[in-house]
């Protein structure tokens, strides 16, 4: 197959890198990656500025490219321009840090992979944990098999996989849906030199989803996470209950944004 791979953490990160390199004993890769990290960049594109492209010598094994542009900039530019459309993959990562829960909405890394299902593509966004010791290879070997066993073709347009490795060493995979995992916003006022108020954005896990099959507790139990994804953020049970009010078949005046 001929793949495609980018990623948010930049063109010379180790997760990026080691899985092209492992990926690349069995297939034609093309690495188009953003030229600085671009991390929680959503799925962001560059539609009033130029976007730079620029071959880089990372490793000589297959072309790389450095982007100006956002992951799923990059992931455009490489499979209409550079790929000339011929991709077979898209495959987003592996990121140094998970994409579980609501992460999914703020993240370069599965924006990147989502834009390949948009372009009609198999597609997959690979996160692992944000630890500097992290075992990359094992991780990009498990990637490897999983591509050359998993049947595509089952999932619906416009879908991807989002991949999630655990900490330690690997049971097994298993498919879960999307958490709830969220964030505790903390908003911390600094000083700068020239007496300027800004802020620091931090904030606490919050993890409060009881199902078994949901992504953070499938990885915490040391298994790596397979959440079929997609591009609509239709609520389907939230359209019917609108119809309902529309065709009264509901007490309008009961209905009210914000009940």
């Amino acid at each position: 197959m001929k793949i495609l791979l980018t990623n948010d953490d930049g063109v010379t990160s180790q997760g990026l890198l080691i899985l092209a390199k492992t990926l690349a004993q069995k297939h034609n890769i093309l690495v188009v990656a953003p030229e600085s990290e671009q991390s929680a960049t959503g799925h962001a594109i560059t539609v009033r500025m130029p976007i730079w492209v620029k071959r880089v010598r990372v490793l000589e094994e297959f072309p790389i490219y450095a982007t100006t542009g956002t992951p799923a900039d990059c992931v455009k530019i490489g499979m209409e321009v550079l790929a000339n459309k011929q991709i077979d993959m898209v495959i987003s990562g592996i990121n140094i840090g998970h994409n579980l829960g609501t992460d999914v909405i703020y993240s370069g890394t599965v924006s990147g992979a989502l834009e390949g299902a948009l372009l009609g593509v198999p597609s997959i966004a690979v996160s692992a944990p944000a630890r500097e010791n992290f075992d990359y290879y094992s991780a990009s070997f498990f990637i490897s098999n999983f591509i050359e066993n998993f049947d595509f073709s089952i999932l619906e347009p416009f879908t991807a996989l989002n991949i999630n490795f655990p900490e330690g060493d690997i049971k097994g995979w298993k498919a879960t849906r999307q958490s709830i995992r969220r964030y505790a916003d903390r908003f911390e006022a600094r000083t700068d030199p020239s007496g300027n108020t800004y802020y620091w954005m931090y904030g606490d896990v919050v993890e409060d989803d009881s199902a078994p099959d949901c992504d953070y507790c499938v990885v915490s139990k040391g298994y790596v996470s397979v959440t079929p994804i997609t591009v609509f953020m239709l609520n389907e049970r939230a359209l019917l209950q609108l119809k309902e009010v529309e065709n009264g078949k509901k007490n309008k005046t009961s209905w009210r944004f914000g009940s």
